[in-house]
């Protein structure tokens, strides 16, 4: 008999990556919903740690507590910093997992920080959450180009090898950014703003400076940004289509950010937060995010579908659920 040394399936195809998901900052959240995502057949998921509103103390026990957490399930989970260590997760059956920051408080203004954090599990940073700070502008506050401390952050982010995110980051500082960047840039969660008028999409200008860095765009599933009150696969393949055929196929991934919720679990900042200021109104979210739906984990059952019939080819389907984003790791991270 003829010994059959066809790779299993799982082996060949492009990895299936989510590039941001979120559960509740706190080290006692649970990692139950993460099982959906290796239901579907998810190969890594970016999982946020902390934003410009949370503290160091909260994202360090955050951190802390998300490692002793995938430290204790080896059989489910294994946090990874590069694509080599995503494709050996998935050959053992487990669900690769890494940490993303959103915003640049946290760096306390030390370029430094940016390698402990990556020593930690951070695989990708941007530098602003939706209101300007001291490294650069928000996409929800008044116009403001990366400062000269930002111009050291991104050179810190380039040294360290993070992937440098231009999500929630204000128009001008992401192209201020991309200019500076050495290495490849991603929108990890953003949608194009011809498709969807809202101050989280972004620009055409924005979408080919990001490919002309030799990034990706990922394509999120926030009701609010696609345009649908229901936001299913199709819409997110609408939108994958349109940042294709601006910029390439090859320049286009899936950052789902699926928001997770415990009931009994306070994970906010401590001494409160002031939600009108970090979600304005004017933005049209109210005083709060209630009124946000998500295309749910399940949806990454029906993308590769429904970006064939957006006219992707099979192989720029499986680029967009996870090769691209690979790619541009693997320049990114090394390894």
């Amino acid at each position: 008999m003829t010994q059959d040394l066809t790779p299993p399936l799982q082996a060949t195809r492009p990895l299936r990556w989510d590039a941001h998901a979120c559960l509740p900052l706190h080290p006692d959240a649970s990692f139950a919903p993460l099982q959906r995502y290796a239901a579907q057949g998810v190969d890594y998921v970016s999982i946020n740690v902390g934003m410009d509103m949370n503290p160091v103390e909260q994202v360090m026990a955050v951190i802390a507590g998300f490692r002793a957490r995938l430290g204790a399930e080896p059989e489910r989970y294994a946090l990874v910093g590069t694509v080599a260590e995503i494709e050996a997760a998935r050959a053992a059956g487990v669900l690769a997992i890494g940490f993303d920051l959103e915003g640049a408080l946290p760096l306390l203004e030390r370029p430094e920080m940016v390698a402990l954090y990556r020593s930690l599990g951070v695989n990708q940073i941007h530098f602003a959450y939706n209101r300007n700070n001291s490294v650069a502008g928000g996409c929800h506050d008044s116009e403001q180009g990366l400062t000269a401390l930002g111009h050291r952050m991104v050179e810190a982010v380039n040294a360290a090898g993070l992937l440098m995110d231009c999500s929630h980051t204000g128009r001008r500082s992401t192209l201020d950014i991309m200019a500076a960047s050495s290495a490849p840039v991603i929108f990890s969660h953003a949608n194009p703003a011809a498709l969807v008028e809202h101050g989280r999409n972004i620009t055409d200008e924005q979408i080919q400076a990001c490919a002309a860095t030799g990034g990706v765009v990922c394509i999120n599933g926030i009701s609010a940004f696609l345009g649908s009150a229901q936001p299913a696969a199709d819409d997110l393949a609408r939108h994958a289509a349109y940042v294709a055929d601006l910029a390439g196929a090859t320049h286009v991934g899936m950052g789902l950010d699926v928001c997770f919720s415990e009931p009994g679990l306070d994970d906010d900042p401590p001494g409160g937060l002031d939600r009108g200021y970090w979600w304005p109104a004017s933005a049209g979210y109210g005083q709060g995010l209630a009124q946000i739906r998500y295309a749910p984990v399940e949806t990454w059952g029906e993308i590769q579908a429904a970006l064939r019939r957006a006219g992707f080819s099979a192989a720029e389907a499986g680029g967009v659920m996870g090769g691209h984003m690979a790619r541009v790791a693997r320049q990114v991270w090394g390894g």
